[in-house]
């Protein structure tokens, strides 16, 4: 276990005049036995017209909450979330990570969207060289590009961030220069929009750079759990063959607290609860906590119980059971998506074959930019597709490249819209 960074130095002036607020710090006073409170704000709950709250999951369970759980998901709660949902959230990040330091924590938050941005205001300030995946996240670029923070994009591959491109960029820069880049985003699980997987063997290498260069580690991984490897997935009715592939993160190669994690039950459980949690180090997590204690105060309470009360329902091994029917389901997706590629799209682009994830990223051939195609000829043949410029950390990039997502789509529209889009492709001319 190494020594933990000096944390202060990496925070930005704007994070470090956050302060507590006084009355969020009174709070965790009101689980103590006999308190009598006549502090904080909080509306009489006899008044909520909310009585009761039931929900049914698969298999026909009814899940009902109590009195008290109820009482608590439509009350003020605590900024980091419901205290036994983060137990729980602990729990889970052990098991998956095992963490090599002790003074971490979680933070529940409204989607991980939203404590990704507050960690990268609490990181990352007008004019900094910040290091992403090129091409990323067009959310993350949303927040990113107005900040005016100069992104400078890592090439990828197939394989992920290259780290080589990394070290190259990283030696432009003398150790004592102030330019020199301090933080790196990343997303190194079915890569958005690449679909790209980093390897176990990059994965040490970038995080190595990051020691080498003191780097602090965004680590964007909603796809983590939708890891199904490269192989084809098993015939349907043989689910058993499958077993979800192992996946070293960041956060459990990191000794020194350089790494701040964000994860997603979006993918798994449901987009529309809006939960979303970060770990990382103590220090880093609760600048977080008083960002949000600034914002929205703490995520719903009602969405945080439902995910609690299901965890409780499933432990460990009904959690464990979902997230391997989640990955299969989008293993076969990807099988057909692939099928379809090779069917129509042969001689008019390129694509990686994604090992985790949603999308196919394709390179199209004898196209400088594929916007217009995009917004016009395909939205005329009626498939859309989303732009590569979308994507590139430098704006008004000109792309050759769409992002497919084949997470909702039918088996029979996925074919059918690929030959839509390859109907508008024609193959490069042989010189």
């Amino acid at each position: 276990m190494g020594k933990l960074l000096d944390f202060s130095r990496y925070i930005t002036p704007l994070s470090s005049r956050r302060k507590p607020s006084a009355i969020r710090a009174l709070t965790p006073f009101l689980s103590i036995d006999g308190m009598i409170s006549l502090g904080g704000g909080m509306p009489n709950p006899a008044l909520f017209p909310f009585k009761g709250m039931s929900f049914q999951i698969e298999g026909g369970v009814s899940i009902s909450l109590s009195q008290d759980e109820l009482k608590a998901a439509l009350q003020y709660s605590p900024t980091p979330g419901l205290p036994g949902l983060v137990e729980q959230l602990k729990a889970l990040q052990t098991r998956e990570h095992k963490p090599r330091y002790n003074e971490w924590a979680v933070s529940v938050s409204g989607g991980s969207q939203d404590c990704l941005t507050k960690a990268m205001e609490m990181l990352v300030k007008p004019g900094d060289n910040v290091l992403v995946d090129n091409p990323t996240y067009s959310g993350a670029l949303a927040f990113l590009q107005p900040l005016d923070a100069k992104l400078l994009g890592i090439p990828t591959d197939d394989h992920g961030l290259i780290p080589q491109e990394m070290r190259r960029i990283l030696e432009r820069f003398s150790s004592k220069d102030p330019a020199k880049p301090r933080v790196l985003y990343t997303i190194p699980t079915g890569q958005n929009p690449s679909g790209s997987t980093c390897t176990p063997e990059r994965r040490r290498q970038i995080y190595q750079l990051a020691c080498d260069h003191d780097l602090i580690v965004i680590e964007d991984d909603p796809y983590f759990f939708l890891h199904y490897g490269t192989a084809p997935a098993p015939p349907e009715g043989q689910d058993h063959l499958f077993t979800r592939p192992p996946l070293e993160s960041y956060f459990s190669m990191d000794t020194c607290g350089r790494v701040i994690r964000f994860d997603s039950m979006s993918k798994i459980l449901s987009s529309g609860l809006r939960i979303g949690f970060c770990t990382g180090p103590s220090d880093f997590i609760n600048k977080i906590n008083l960002h949000q204690q600034a914002t929205t105060l703490h995520t719903s309470g009602v969405s945080q119980i439902l995910v609690q009360k299901l965890l409780q329902q499933w432990g460990e091994d009904g959690w464990n059971k979902h997230v391997q029917q989640v990955a299969l389901f989008y293993m076969r997706r990807r099988d057909h998506t692939i099928k379809c590629a090779e069917k129509y799209m042969k001689g008019k682009a390129q694509w990686t074959v994604p090992s985790a994830g949603m999308f196919v990223w394709f390179q199209l051939e004898g196209i400088e930019d594929s916007s217009a195609l995009v917004m016009h000829k395909a939205k005329d043949a009626k498939v859309l597709l989303v732009p590569g410029a979308a994507f590139c950390p430098v704006a008004g990039t000109k792309s050759n490249c769409v992002r497919a997502a084949f997470s909702t789509a039918s088996y029979e529209n996925i074919d059918l819209a690929i030959q839509r889009f390859a109907s508008l492709l024609h193959p490069p001319a042989k010189l």
